[in-house]
């Protein structure tokens, strides 16, 4: 993996490649220094306490909390929990910082001694474990802390910085509900918005960039299958939907393999199925729920297509009436594709370099996970939007799955386990100093 590759290449770059830091980059590093007892005793409490998707009310008030303490006019419950602080600082460019707030529903197994061991309703009404296994407790935490640097040093710099804590990105509802209910009413929008996403696989300490498209579009999809039920031992007196689901998943596989450009990056991923009661009854429904990721509107729009095509005609097929063909719906709003704009990655990547050294920096590949941030560009990308990768493991966690050949945990596993140090270090040092880059005339 070129990511892999990269961390353990680290130790063989030449020194020269190492950045001396600035006045300012000292300043940041040293107010940092100074706060991260209290950061890492945030993180940790936010890693212990977290909520589900459009659950996020502690968060929100903490996160709303801290804001307030630092001079920020706040308003809170905006599109459910999202929180919007406003600090204007003369005139001058307004930047938007965002981090995002909720957890997600599974079971922590990665042994720390601060492990969530939190429950929580989902949106089925079954009671779940939490966690925060897509790192949004480190998010939270940079947010607080490059929010007290840019306080910290309100001297150097002149503009208004909107800080956006938002809820529910898992769902990709979050920004969406907050722009709906009138998130740029409270606040002025913004001439730059930034973000940040741990990364699974870079070492903690490094920043990953990409130019142009980052992350996926998302469509959530359910289909409803249907069939005649019967006697599990008479099945010649059915139609069977859980065969035709089968039927159905397996031919789904060919969409991306043989009807898209294999150059054009798509997938179709079937996350859920349910049908049947017992043992010995073919049922009348079965119900599935699947993600569909693209960059592209032309792939999007021909997934879909293809999986109504296919879906009508295999229920066809099996003798099914016209009234019970399978039941297609897409919800809204889908999350579409998250595009760094260029000029401002570039400026960015330039600034990251002179300020962490080109041996802390990698470019890398696209990846199919999504993200509503992609919002905040608003309407014909009118708003430059810049979402960077920060490195969360040990060097010897990387070093360690290498030599055993093991995969590491991916965002959303039960075992993610970011090291706290120097991660959030790094993610306050860069926000920090990208806002402040941003806030020059």
């Amino acid at each position: 993996m070129k990511v892999l590759f990269f961390a353990l290449c680290l130790t063989g770059l030449s020194a020269q490649l190492v950045a001396q830091p600035s006045g300012t980059t000292r300043q940041i590093q040293d107010l940092t220094n100074k706060a991260y007892p209290q950061l890492e005793a945030l993180y940790k409490h936010l890693h212990q306490n977290p909520e589900l998707s459009l659950q996020e009310e502690k968060s929100a008030a903490r996160m709303a909390s801290e804001l307030k303490a630092l001079g920020f006019e706040v308003k809170e419950k905006v599109g459910g929990h999202g929180i919007v602080g406003v600090f204007r600082n003369g005139p001058g460019p307004t930047v938007l910082i965002r981090a995002d707030m909720d957890a997600l529903p599974l079971e922590e197994k990665t042994g720390l001694p601060y492990a969530s061991k939190a429950r929580g309703i989902n949106a089925a009404g079954n009671e779940v474990s939490v966690m925060h296994a897509c790192g949004h407790d480190i998010h939270m935490t940079v947010f607080v802390g490059t929010a007290q640097a840019l306080i910290s040093l309100k001297n150097s710099w002149k503009g208004t910085l909107v800080m956006v804590g938002q809820p529910a990105e898992e769902n990709g509802l979050g920004a969406d509900q907050m722009l709906k209910d009138g998130l740029f009413d409270f606040a002025p929008v913004p001439d730059y918005a930034l973000a940040l996403h741990d990364n699974s696989y870079l070492p903690a300490g490094t920043i990953g960039y990409r130019e142009g498209p980052l992350m996926a579009s998302v469509d959530m999809m359910d289909i409803t299958v249907f069939g005649q039920g019967g006697h599990g031992a008479a099945p010649q007196t059915t139609i069977d939907p859980v065969v035709l689901s089968a039927q159905l998943i397996m031919a789904f596989q060919t969409i991306v393999s043989r009807t898209i450009n294999p150059i054009d990056p798509a997938v179709v991923t079937v996350g859920s199925i349910h049908g049947g009661t017992v043992h010995n009854i073919i049922s009348d429904e079965v119900k599935m729920q699947l993600t569909l990721r693209s960059y592209s509107p032309e792939v999007r729009t021909k997934t879909i297509e293809s999986i109504k095509r296919i879906s009508q005609n295999l229920a066809l097929s099996v003798g099914l009436p016209a009234d019970k063909m399978p039941h297609i719906s897409i919800r809204e709003p889908m999350t579409p594709a998250t595009v760094n704009d260029p000029a401002l990655t570039r400026r960015m990547v330039g600034l990251f370099k002179n300020i962490f050294g080109e041996n802390k920096l990698v470019e890398t590949e696209l990846y199919m996970v999504g993200e509503d941030f992609s919002r905040f560009a608003l309407e014909n990308n009118r708003v430059p939007i810049f979402m960077f990768w920060l490195g969360t493991l040990s060097e010897e966690r990387i070093r360690e799955a290498k030599a055993k050949g093991e995969q590491l945990p991916s965002l959303h596993s039960p075992l993610f386990a970011p090291v706290p140090e120097p991660t959030i270090k790094t993610g306050v040092l860069a926000m920090s100093s990208a806002a402040l880059d941003l806030f020059k005339k």
